[in-house]
């Protein structure tokens, strides 16, 4: 018997993070800079501003490709000062494509 899975694609290799980041990181294009570097990087999902100060975003993916975005996130788009990210791994949602939300 043979269990490896080293042939099969799905969502066997694919993570989701939910990612919280704060400092300098609205107004700066970081949500811009966010989608372009996740589309770059073939993870679905999404980024939006929050009310207070942060950017939320969701990746999901393959799982190098979303811990690249979770490392991005820590310098973000360049006039962006990050303070701090905040990362919660949880079940995959089937997000499609990368969007900005508002």
């Amino acid at each position: 018997m043979n269990d490896s899975d080293s042939g099969t694609d799905g969502d066997a290799d694919r993570v989701r993070a939910h990612v919280f980041v704060s400092g300098t990181v609205q107004g700066v294009y970081y949500r811009a800079n966010t989608r372009e570097a996740a589309r770059d990087r073939g993870v679905d999902g999404w980024v939006r501003n929050l009310d207070d100060g942060r950017v939320e975003a969701v990746f999901e993916g393959p799982d190098d490709a979303v811990e690249a975005m979770v490392e991005w996130c820590h310098t973000g788009s360049p006039a962006a000062t990050v303070e701090g990210v905040d990362v919660e791994y949880g079940d995959l949602e089937g997000e499609e494509g990368f969007s900005v939300r508002r």
